[in-house]
């Protein structure tokens, strides 16, 4: 038989890789069409391994066979079974006819996880790793305890952000009898027997002896974006210790892309890290300049045909529940134009060396210029903010307003203070979290501040409010998402109404331009070949309230 090339299969640092060379010209033309991770400018061409590589190599061999021995081939058809199979696999528990046996005994009677909940721990068990992707609001937490009740190994690590430790505890407790720690230092101490430990990201980094022991043979990372930097900070150092020994491993998030695409790559490294390659494979094959992804539909795709990437969106039939869309509403407010002018000049100075500085001036400039911009924005439109979540409190009984500076909280508080207004930012500790909670869920506040990125996980709101006001922007639109699913939930019986203020000025222009750049590169990602959601805009209710306002100021 001809042969167009040679494969063979080595190790690089302790792990497999596929080399291929002396291919024939036309022959090289077709592979590198077929595996656009490889490099140019080498001659011998270097493949990561995993089951879909070897798939695709021993597809290509089809047409054009390459010199090999029996152990590659075998290899090759060793990885082309286990994709095949799980694919198959994955479809049958995806069937809306597939039962998962009884409910498992570690589920407290009448708390039984949904379907889809048991569908998610099934293929997260069968792979062994997940990357749950499921909507805000969806369970992914009762997903994390199926888990473990049907069969990964324990203890558990759960890995949240610090104001969840509690609430994740408390989740346990109220679905399941495992037994529950929460670690509460970032010293190591003598851990009692639990079967469930749950960590803060930043406590990880004390631990890490302990985390290399083994000691934890599963592990569920909460809004697992938390590590998107990846293993050059403390906390993504220790998360992915944590990983390298774990034999199950979980990731949830509604939202994995914070920013671009490529960070798509680092958060799976913590699930599958195999399943994307090596990072320079995945930057030549995926991304152009800046890490932007060339075609995020076609990523997303590829990452759930893999099987190591669940998603279900709140309108899917398993499911079986709809909410209304969210009501999204863009107004622009008059702003305090003088707070801007008189920081005219050195708004001027920033912006030149921007555009003309060398490249260490420039960027620090940049990123002076975004904090100064964003700062007089939100202190310029302060007031007109508080005038129309005033106007808002004339109908609705609560209102959650979302900001990020301090002192832009501070106009708010004093504007806004015959409501009662409290605060759940970065300042407040985890029990004045809680306490003012409370106070807006259960008691005389009418107005909780939130800051645009302090509220991952919180439950609870959705009993009494259905209105976020966007006071500040941020630069990601999965933020926003983020707070609007702390409202749109379930236990949420009316429509949530999204209130985006801002400005013909300071930053807001251009943050407004972004956000629109960055949700389709999470949308394709996240949704592949779906349509973008059909955006729900009636203000009719708002422009009714207004006119009811000034009717006696016409009269």
């Amino acid at each position: 038989m001809k042969t167009y090339g040679r494969l063979r299969w080595g190790r690089v640092g302790g792990e497999v890789v596929w080399g291929v060379d002396e291919l024939e010209p036309h022959v090289a033309i077709a592979f590198k069409r077929l595996f656009p991770r490889v490099s140019t400018k080498r001659t011998t061409h270097i493949l990561s391994d995993n089951d879909e590589i070897r798939a695709d190599l021993d597809w290509f061999m089809i047409r054009y066979p390459l010199e090999t021995n029996d152990i590659c081939r075998s290899m090759l058809l060793e990885g082309t079974r286990r994709m095949a199979e799980r694919i198959a696999e994955r479809g049958r528990i995806l069937d809306l006819k597939w039962t998962p046996g009884e409910v498992p005994a570690a589920f407290r009677p009448g708390k039984v996880p949904y379907l889809y909940q048991e569908q998610a721990a099934e293929i997260c068990l069968r792979n062994p790793s997940l990357l749950l992707a499921d909507d805000v609001g969806l369970g992914k937490t009762i997903s994390t305890f199926t888990v473990a009740a049907r069969g990964a190994p324990l203890p558990m690590a759960i890995v949240v952000q610090p104001h969840l430790i509690r609430q994740w505890a408390n989740r346990a407790a109220e679905f399941t009898t495992f037994r529950v720690h929460m670690i509460r230092s970032g010293i190591p101490y003598q851990l009692p027997v639990a079967d469930l430990f749950v960590f803060s990201y930043n406590m990880l980094a004390g631990w890490l002896e302990i985390l290399d022991s083994g000691l934890f043979k599963s592990v569920a990372y909460d809004e697992i974006q938390e590590v998107r930097h990846g293993r050059t900070t403390k906390k993504g150092n220790a998360a992915g210790v944590l990983s390298d020994k774990a034999e199950v491993k979980l990731g949830l998030t509604a939202t994995p892309v914070y920013n671009y695409g490529d960070e798509m790559h680092t958060v799976m490294s913590y699930v599958e890290p195999k399943v994307l390659s090596s990072r320079d494979e995945f930057l030549r094959e995926w991304c152009g300049d800046g890490g932007m992804v060339k075609d995020p539909d076609a990523l997303g795709s590829f990452i759930e045909s893999t099987g190591f990437m669940l998603r279900r969106r709140e309108d899917d039939e398993v499911v079986d529940r709809s909410m209304p869309p969210p009501n999204i509403l863009d107004f622009e407010l008059d702003y305090d134009r003088i707070a801007l002018e008189k920081e005219e000049d050195i708004l001027r100075t920033l912006a030149n060396t921007v555009l003309t500085g060398r490249f260490e001036e420039a960027g620090q400039a940049a990123r002076e210029l975004d904090i100064k911009m964003r700062h007089l924005t939100g202190v310029a439109k302060a007031k007109p903010v508080a005038a129309y979540v005033k106007m808002l409190l004339q109908d609705r009984e609560k209102v959650l307003l979302a900001g990020w500076h301090r002192d832009v909280y501070d106009i708010w508080r004093y504007a806004l203070d015959p409501f009662d207004p409290v605060l759940y930012t970065g300042s407040e500790t985890s029990a004045g979290k809680a306490r003012n909670v409370q106070r807006f869920v259960d008691g005389n506040s009418r107005v909780m501040m939130i800051s645009l990125r302090s509220g991952a996980g919180l439950d609870g709101l959705q009993k009494v409010c259905r209105d976020v006001v966007f006071g500040e922007l941020d630069w990601s639109p999965q933020v926003h998402y983020q707070l609007l699913g702390r409202v749109r939930r379930p236990g949420q019986m009316d429509q949530v109404t999204g209130h985006y203020l801002h400005v013909n000025g300071g930053s807001d222009p251009v943050l407004m331009k972004m956000l629109g750049v960055k949700t389709d590169q999470s949308r394709g990602i996240l949704d592949p070949g779906k349509a973008p959601r059909a955006r729900t805009m009636d203000d009719s209710r708002v422009k009714e309230l207004a006119r009811s306002l000034l009717e006696p100021v016409c009269a």
